[in-house]
């Protein structure tokens, strides 16, 4: 039965709400799962209910997200072309951010893998990886510019048909009042590149479709994510795959476990992680 305020719509316009309330139903290819309860792509063993976010991202998407300390987040490339350049900030203080180069230096690792910790220039543990079945990352080449975009699809607009990762980038940060000063170099997962005996950088491409990678948050983390081809993609087409998010509670690196004291340079990162997290009551 219509509403005494429908009295006041005419018939285009009840037709226009009825059309508009009728897409809430509506499903597709790529979108957030809301709640993230309700994704049909729950990773096995993870109750449906727990799940705190989870969104398949279009080729060429975005997305971003503000999570708990503990919180486990798991990426998947179900058909072997995602990349998925991610950047992190801490949620309560972003101008602690990702610092790569610590990424690489203090674990004296250059390629990402299980038990690899992501570093802030604060000397703090922002997230670790926990699970990787991929391989295949690079902290070498950050994501596209629009430049190099433009110059290899003929476009780098973030609605078009080849969006750059740093222009998909920008739309993320302004989600939470940031800019393009705000935005470090980011890592990519997914997308291998090595390093050669010369310096020359080699694009290794992906192990293939169904790989994962699971992170914990080290401390409530601003999470940003892009899903663009990676900059030495050798393809001439823009080819990206779509990329799975979800994540749910946990518990972060605490001492005990295998990571905590893996050299005496991540022990003090993840002890300097803990002491913010206590002086602040988390």
């Amino acid at each position: 039965m219509p509403s005494i305020a429908d009295d006041h719509l005419t018939d285009s316009v009840l037709a226009a709400r009825a059309d508009a309330r009728a897409q809430a139903e509506r499903t597709a290819d790529y979108m957030p799962y809301r709640p993230a309860s309700t994704s049909p792509f729950a990773p096995e063993g993870i109750e449906s209910a727990t799940l705190t976010w989870a969104e398949t991202v279009a080729p060429g998407g975005y997305t971003h997200k503000i999570v708990a300390r503990g919180t486990r987040i798991r990426l998947d490339d179900p058909t072997g072309d995602a990349c998925a350049h991610v950047i992190l900030f801490n949620a309560l203080e972003p101008s602690e951010r990702l610092n790569v180069a610590d990424t690489i230096k203090i674990p004296w690792q250059a390629y990402l893998g299980t038990g690899h910790p992501l570093l802030s220039g604060d000397g703090r543990a922002l997230a670790t990886i926990t699970g990787d079945t991929s391989g295949r990352h690079d902290t070498f080449c950050g994501t596209t510019t629009d430049e190099a975009s433009i110059a290899k699809y003929g476009s780098a607009d973030p609605e078009g048909p080849a969006p750059s990762g740093r222009s998909r980038f920008l739309l993320a940060a302004s989600k939470h009042g940031l800019t393009g000063r705000d935005l470090p170099p980011s890592i990519s997962f997914f997308q291998g590149v090595h390093v050669e005996p010369d310096g020359t950088l080699t694009f290794q491409g992906s192990a293939g479709p169904g790989s994962h990678v699971e992170l914990v948050a080290e401390l409530p983390l601003l999470v940003l994510i892009v899903n663009v081809p990676h900059p030495l993609d050798p393809a001439a087409d823009y080819l990206v795959g779509p990329l799975r998010v979800h994540a749910w509670p946990g518990k972060p690196t605490l001492p005990g476990d295998p990571q905590f004291a893996a050299t005496p340079e991540v022990n003090r990162a993840y002890l300097n992680s803990i002491d913010y997290a206590e002086a602040r009551g988390l």
